[in-house]
């Protein structure tokens, strides 16, 4: 295990090496494995981008995000701006299905609802978004349709973990209701985590993950 200071020189390296960060005002702080990121961002994308960078770190036990959102010096981006600029991003992605997301802006903060088939789409529409000025944050309420029995996704989970070379799949257990996925069992890091959410939305017919794996490097 590394020790907090080595931890910290790798977040901060990680931080500079991301394209997207690499000029933003950010502050490392690391305790027993947890890391806090403090300072200023200029949008919504660049705090989501901080947390993966740090979470791609080795050994990061647990992210605290208090970052704050600073608009370029003299921008203002009022809710009515933020509204049409996020229903033009949804419209002009095409993984987006038309007419699927409802959208609301309040102070900055997005909040999306409706329904769609797949988990790739329902990220599709967040991300169409993130990056936008003056978005603050934004909730995903939306829904995926449900459509397979709970026996035949797990069994597409339980092969999608097998196939992938990154994740252990014999310490991860998988139960299913319906379309709603619990996770439990631990994995080695964040991003061994991260690649098992991922594996486990993809399968068809998941509504829902509740992931309560452990990281046990």
């Amino acid at each position: 295990m590394k020790t907090d200071m080595e931890l910290q020189q790798d977040v901060l390296e990680e931080i500079a090496w991301d394209p997207i960060l690499h000029s933003s005002a950010i502050n490392v702080r690391v305790r027993n494995g947890v890391v806090t990121l403090t300072g200023d961002v200029p949008d919504y994308g660049r705090k989501l981008a901080a947390e993966r960078a740090v979470k791609r770190v080795k050994d990061v036990r647990a992210v605290v995000i208090e970052l704050e959102i600073m608009l370029p010096h003299g921008k203002i981006q009022l809710d009515d701006a933020i509204e049409d600029a996020a229903l033009n991003a949804l419209r002009w992605n095409s993984f987006v299905p038309e007419d699927s997301v409802q959208l609301k802006v309040e102070n900055g903060w997005v909040t999306l609802e409706g329904e769609v088939e797949w988990q790739f789409q329902r990220e599709s529409a967040a991300a169409a978004v993130e990056g936008l000025m003056g978005v603050k944050g934004v909730s995903n309420h939306m829904k995926i349709k449900p459509c397979i029995s709970s026996v035949v996704v797990k069994e597409g989970i339980m092969k999608a973990l097998a196939r992938s070379a990154g994740i252990e799949a014999n310490t991860i257990d998988v139960s299913a209701v319906g379309g709603n996925i619990v996770l439990r069992g631990r994995v080695r890091s964040w991003g061994e985590r991260n690649e098992v959410e991922k594996a486990v939305w993809a399968t068809p017919g998941v509504v829902e993950v509740r992931d309560e794996l452990s990281i046990a490097p």
